[in-house]
């Protein structure tokens, strides 16, 4: 049995979904939290439950108590930690909810592990963690200078992970991910308001000039990578992107294409916590995981426009931040 926490979320829910396919049972874990529409996680959370294998466990990870409880149900053979706030912007308004979900909440799972002797614990963790730089990002790049309490909480729960790995044997796969996106994806994120705010005719807020670029990378080859390193890895921070970025006003070019609609765009000045690029190193994904991304830009993109249109009754309602 492998548990997933932050199974009703955006990558959570395609790791799940995943992991069912191919033949594991899943203990689901979420606490479904507002930090965005629940409409969005009950949606996620319906399709994995009509799956066979699967089980749902309404817990919060900040909760320690509740963690051991659900350990003493049965320990999984890994666990993949999804559970997670995210968002960089937010984190600055609000850094202790990040750090009692991101930290504390992984602390709690480590714990939970290392008591009941699981072997295998797989973090999600950010490109965020590489701050303001140039080039393609390679894992072993300096994460000191995080620009964001997100940023930094993600890079403290990896710290962490390494210690566990250190003193108790644990063995850990750090996934740093790169702009995920796809179908049924978080509503803060860029490219479900921009599908949104294009399709109904509102006014998209960009920070900066739109040059700025990001690695954009398809949920399904998330996921992909996610359950590949659920593998004996030892300690291993891994990439997990497209490596090749684009910049915003490309992505937003692409939607109004898919949209057969114009964009009504206003440009605001940069925010502190931005950085002007994000790229992926992906060779270290590729030797160890036999993995590399499958979807390119426009193909992810068409499908998380086809979702939307599908399911446009109650998105159009989704509050936007």
């Amino acid at each position: 049995m492998i548990l997933v926490t932050g199974a009703a979320g955006f990558i959570g829910s395609q790791v799940a979904t995943l992991l069912l396919e191919q033949g594991h049972e899943v203990v689901g874990v979420d606490n479904l939290d507002v930090t965005y529409d629940v409409r969005l996680k009950e949606w996620r959370l319906a399709r994995l439950r009509e799956q066979p294998g699967f089980t749902f466990q309404r817990v919060d990870i900040t909760e320690r108590g509740a963690v051991d409880a659900l350990f003493e149900q049965g320990a999984p053979e890994g666990l993949v930690n999804l559970a997670a706030h995210a968002g960089v912007q937010a984190s600055i308004d609000d850094p202790w909810a990040y750090y009692a979900t991101n930290l504390t909440g992984t602390l709690n799972l480590l714990e939970a592990c290392r008591a009941h002797g699981v072997g295998k614990f797989v973090l999600s963790s950010t490109s965020s963690a590489y701050g303001a730089r140039g080039g393609a990002f390679r894992e072993d790049d300096h994460t000191d200078r995080p620009l964001s309490p997100y940023a930094a909480s993600k890079k403290a729960a990896e710290t962490l992970c390494y210690t566990y790995h250190h003193l108790h044997g644990l063995d850990v796969s750090v996934l740093r991910y790169f702009t995920v996106y796809g179908p049924a994806g978080r509503p803060d994120m860029s490219i479900f308001r921009f599908i949104r705010q294009i399709a109904e005719g509102e006014t998209l807020r960009v920070t900066g000039d739109g040059t700025q670029s990001r690695d954009f990378t398809f949920v399904e080859d998330v996921a992909r990578g996610t359950v590949a390193s659920l593998r004996p890895l030892g300690y291993e921070v891994i990439n997990l992107g497209c490596d090749q970025p684009e910049s915003i006003n490309g992505v937003i070019a692409t939607l109004e294409g898919l949209l057969e609609k114009p964009a009504q765009v206003t440009y605001v000045p940069s925010r502190p916590a931005d950085v002007p690029t994000t790229s992926a190193d992906i060779t270290k994904a590729r030797r160890l995981l036999e993995w590399e991304p499958r979807t390119r830009l426009a193909q992810g993109l068409a499908r998380a426009v086809e979702w939307y249109r599908v399911n446009r009754d109650w998105l159009v309602e989704a509050p936007l931040p």
